[in-house]
């Protein structure tokens, strides 16, 4: 819930930016206007973004889970990093503000890539569990509600394939998680970033990009 890398001043943050960040023109407009809706901090970095784009297209991938689409910032990116053949199954509940990143998809020619998906996300990763889609998957995304991380990042990492890669956000929860507390949302990410950590079935690396990136690579 960062819109610049932890741990940045302002100064370091505006050069990087300025030097190396490359924004799609309607990543920029859509990320402007999401600044000025009072839930702007659920959207992504445009570092962060651009870092993604940059996994996806190492990984050669094709085929994306997103959980979490908000105003469609991230989707966005993701979209226009994959290929003409690509898809992305995106994830959310709310029609409010799927309808902005709908609008932005569809300025950007990619909403023929989005196959998004209202319901409850682990109802909707569940389906595509059962209907055999296990081990399909190059990429997920995960920036959704923070106490069923733990859920999704199982179920994600049934779907993944074997080299596949599941980037979990929030994992800094802006430094949050270094402390001893009883809030349910600080403790569902540490969890989730002790049981990535300790799990064998993945190589692990929490970047301290955005608000903490949590990468796990399937093996």
């Amino acid at each position: 819930m960062s819109n610049k890398s932890y741990g940045l001043s302002e100064a370091e943050h505006h050069y990087l930016l300025k030097t190396t960040v490359r924004e799609h023109p309607l990543l920029t407009e859509l990320r402007e206007e999401t600044m000025a809706m009072p839930m702007a901090r659920m959207q992504i970095a445009p570092e962060q973004a651009q870092f993604m784009q940059l996994l996806v297209n190492m990984l050669g991938a094709t085929q994306c889970i997103e959980v979490g689409v908000f105003t469609g910032y991230s989707t966005l990116a993701t979209a226009l990093a994959l290929p003409a053949a690509g898809r992305i199954t995106a994830c959310d509940i709310s029609e409010e503000y799927t309808a902005v990143a709908r609008r932005y998809w569809e300025k950007a020619g990619v909403d023929y890539k989005v196959d998004l998906r209202l319901a409850p996300a682990s109802e909707t990763l569940g389906a595509m569990i059962t209907s055999g889609e296990r081990d399909y998957y190059d990429f997920a995304f995960i920036d959704a509600d923070k106490e069923n991380y733990a859920l999704y990042y199982e179920q994600c990492l049934i779907l993944l394939r074997p080299g596949g890669l599941i980037a979990i956000d929030n994992a800094l929860w802006d430094g949050r998680v270094a402390e001893d507390t009883d809030d349910e949302e600080t403790r569902a990410i540490q969890a989730v970033n002790t049981l990535v950590g300790e799990d064998d079935r993945v190589e692990c690396s929490l970047v301290p990009i955005g608000d903490g990136l949590l990468l796990a690579r399937k093996l």
